[in-house]
């Protein structure tokens, strides 16, 4: 679904509901308010299915702004620091942004989800309270600036799950010493789904819906007979296929239809996630 900036997660999640008449709608990644673009939802018996689509990597275009650093490391939050940024090089820049490809120890926003103590940081940050989450293991898988046009650096990110692009800026700017913030962000993919192929919240139809099969596409998949549907749809296992080697999850199907994700267990499959109906 395509995402305009303004609503939340939340929101498009609700107009879903009232669009399909189905209560059965999640999503696989929420997007800041301030932030527009893909929001991948999913759909009654497929909200099963998410927690295998959970580490798809994510496709962004966005805009840092050199200069200015802000307490909530975008543009909705009040300036904190300026810098000057005009003795920057572009051989600096190259190389600070090269840095920054691959893993790296990243820490979340101030106002950001994380909990510290069980509680949500921005919740402790609204309060007033010093909020410094812990820095967790990250990857940028691509990073490329497509315009200087400074103190703005429109760029293109493909990074793992629960990267933050803001803080990606925040970084960025205190590596080239002048301090950074995010004024635009655009999620363009998450895993195969495109931007390109989604639809408005409020066009949203059930035609409009993918196959949920696409959320395990990337497992090892196995067809099942007439017999062995029956045992799956009812939660029952089924005998391994006795040349497979893997450990990892099966997607169990009955032609073109996804039945269930199976997990191997000693000489059988035992369904985990049914989603077909019986």
């Amino acid at each position: 679904m395509a995402n305009p900036a303004g609503p939340t997660s939340h929101d498009v999640v609700d107009i879903a509901r009232r669009a399909l008449g189905e209560q059965r709608v999640g999503h696989l990644g929420t997007l800041d308010p301030f932030a527009k673009g893909l929001l991948v939802l999913v759909v009654g018996r497929a909200t099963r299915l998410a927690p295998f689509a959970a580490e798809w990597p994510k496709t962004y275009e966005g805009v840092i702004r050199l200069g200015v650093t802000t307490d909530t490391d975008d543009l909705t939050g009040v300036v904190v620091a300026t810098a000057p940024w005009t003795g920057i090089t572009p051989a600096q820049l190259a190389d600070v942004i090269g840095s920054f490809r691959g893993a790296y120890a990243q820490r979340p926003p101030a106002y950001s989800a994380v909990k510290i103590a069980g509680e949500r940081a921005y919740r402790r940050a609204r309060r007033g309270e010093a909020v410094a989450p812990e820095p967790r293991p990250v990857e940028i898988r691509a990073l490329e600036i497509v315009e200087a046009a400074v103190p703005d650096l429109r760029f293109r990110a493909t990074v793992s799950a629960g990267t933050y692009l803001r803080s990606l800026a925040r970084d960025i700017g205190a590596k080239l010493g002048c301090g950074a913030h995010l004024t635009a962000l655009r999620r363009t993919a998450v895993g195969p789904l495109l931007l390109a192929d989604a639809v408005a919240p409020e066009a949203v139809t059930q035609s409009a819906l993918q196959d949920a099969a696409v959320l395990v596409a990337h497992l090892a998949r196995r067809q099942v007979d007439k017999k062995e549907r029956d045992a799956v749809v009812h939660g029952r296992p089924i005998a391994s296929d006795p040349i497979a080697d893997s450990r990892e999850p099966i997607a169990l199907f009955a032609g073109a239809e996804l039945l269930a994700v199976a997990e191997p267990v000693g000489d059988l499959l035992k369904p985990r996630v049914v989603v077909a109906e019986r």
